[in-house]
Protein backbone atom coordinates (compact mmCIF):
# COMPACT_ATOMS: atom_id res chain seq x y z
CA UNK A 1 0.00 0.00 0.00
CA UNK A 2 1.09 3.21 -0.81
CA UNK A 3 2.55 6.07 1.61
CA UNK A 4 0.26 8.53 2.01
CA UNK A 5 -0.42 11.26 4.43
CA UNK A 6 -3.24 11.74 6.89
CA UNK A 7 -5.24 14.58 6.10
CA UNK A 8 -7.22 14.89 9.26
CA UNK A 9 -5.82 14.94 12.78
CA UNK A 10 -6.20 11.38 15.52
CA UNK A 11 -7.89 11.76 18.75
CA UNK A 12 -7.33 8.96 21.36
CA UNK A 13 -10.81 7.56 22.66
CA UNK A 14 -11.50 4.46 24.25
CA UNK A 15 -14.65 3.08 23.14
CA UNK A 16 -16.53 -0.05 22.70
CA UNK A 17 -16.80 -2.06 19.08
CA UNK A 18 -18.50 -4.53 17.13
CA UNK A 19 -17.75 -5.39 13.96
CA UNK A 20 -18.74 -7.67 11.17
CA UNK A 21 -16.89 -9.15 8.12
CA UNK A 22 -19.05 -11.27 5.90
CA UNK A 23 -19.94 -14.20 8.08
CA UNK A 24 -17.28 -13.63 11.35
CA UNK A 25 -18.01 -11.22 13.82
CA UNK A 26 -15.80 -9.31 16.02
CA UNK A 27 -15.54 -6.91 19.15
CA UNK A 28 -13.05 -4.86 20.80
CA UNK A 29 -11.95 -1.39 21.40
CA UNK A 30 -11.56 2.00 19.60
CA UNK A 31 -8.46 3.31 20.50
CA UNK A 32 -8.03 6.23 17.95
CA UNK A 33 -10.42 8.20 15.61
CA UNK A 34 -10.98 10.92 12.90
CA UNK A 35 -13.59 12.01 10.50
CA UNK A 36 -12.62 9.55 8.04
CA UNK A 37 -11.30 6.33 9.96
CA UNK A 38 -10.65 4.63 13.14
CA UNK A 39 -8.13 2.47 14.87
CA UNK A 40 -8.78 -0.68 16.47
CA UNK A 41 -7.94 -3.29 18.72
CA UNK A 42 -10.48 -6.49 18.24
CA UNK A 43 -10.72 -10.20 19.14
CA UNK A 44 -11.10 -11.13 15.05
CA UNK A 45 -7.93 -10.27 13.07
CA UNK A 46 -8.49 -8.11 10.01
CA UNK A 47 -5.99 -8.18 6.96
CA UNK A 48 -5.20 -5.21 4.93
CA UNK A 49 -8.18 -4.78 2.05
CA UNK A 50 -10.88 -6.21 4.01
CA UNK A 51 -14.16 -4.73 4.26
CA UNK A 52 -16.16 -4.52 7.00
CA UNK A 53 -19.05 -3.04 8.93
CA UNK A 54 -18.81 -1.52 11.97
CA UNK A 55 -21.00 -0.36 15.18
CA UNK A 56 -19.05 1.89 17.25
CA UNK A 57 -20.39 3.24 20.75
CA UNK A 58 -18.90 6.62 21.64
CA UNK A 59 -17.81 7.46 25.18
CA UNK A 60 -21.17 10.05 25.11
CA UNK A 61 -23.40 6.88 24.35
CA UNK A 62 -24.03 8.29 20.71
CA UNK A 63 -23.56 4.86 18.56
CA UNK A 64 -22.00 5.49 14.94
CA UNK A 65 -23.19 3.02 12.64
CA UNK A 66 -20.83 2.73 9.61
CA UNK A 67 -21.93 0.19 6.59
CA UNK A 68 -18.90 -0.21 5.05
CA UNK A 69 -15.03 0.39 5.67
CA UNK A 70 -11.99 -1.45 4.10
CA UNK A 71 -8.71 -2.43 6.31
CA UNK A 72 -5.74 -0.67 5.66
CA UNK A 73 -3.37 -1.93 8.00
CA UNK A 74 -3.14 -4.35 10.52
CA UNK A 75 -0.91 -5.78 13.11
CA UNK A 76 -1.88 -8.83 15.16
CA UNK A 77 -5.06 -8.07 16.80
CA UNK A 78 -4.79 -3.91 15.87
CA UNK A 79 -5.86 -2.87 12.51
CA UNK A 80 -7.15 0.46 11.23
CA UNK A 81 -10.29 1.18 9.10
CA UNK A 82 -11.38 4.26 6.46
CA UNK A 83 -15.17 4.61 6.45
CA UNK A 84 -16.08 3.93 2.63
CA UNK A 85 -19.81 4.34 3.10
CA UNK A 86 -21.24 6.61 5.89
CA UNK A 87 -24.88 7.86 5.97
CA UNK A 88 -24.92 11.66 5.74
CA UNK A 89 -26.58 11.98 9.46
CA UNK A 90 -23.54 9.72 10.87
CA UNK A 91 -21.22 11.62 9.19
CA UNK A 92 -22.72 15.07 10.46
CA UNK A 93 -23.49 13.13 14.01
CA UNK A 94 -19.36 12.18 13.95
CA UNK A 95 -18.36 15.45 12.95
CA UNK A 96 -20.29 17.22 15.86
CA UNK A 97 -18.29 14.85 18.20
CA UNK A 98 -14.95 15.33 16.44
CA UNK A 99 -15.52 19.22 16.92
CA UNK A 100 -16.05 18.90 20.51
CA UNK A 101 -12.66 16.58 20.66
CA UNK A 102 -11.22 19.33 19.24
CA UNK A 103 -12.44 22.00 22.18
CA UNK A 104 -12.10 20.03 25.08
CA UNK A 105 -8.46 19.84 26.63
CA UNK A 106 -7.35 16.10 26.78
CA UNK A 107 -7.28 15.66 30.42
CA UNK A 108 -10.75 16.55 30.62
CA UNK A 109 -11.45 13.08 27.84
CA UNK A 110 -10.17 10.57 30.52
Amino acid sequence: MPFTIRSYRLFPVQCAVTYNAGPFHGQGTVWNLSYTGWRIAGNLPMRPGEILSLTITLPNEQRIEIPQAVVRWSMGQEFAVVNVVIEPHTHAGLQYYVKRLVQIPAQILR
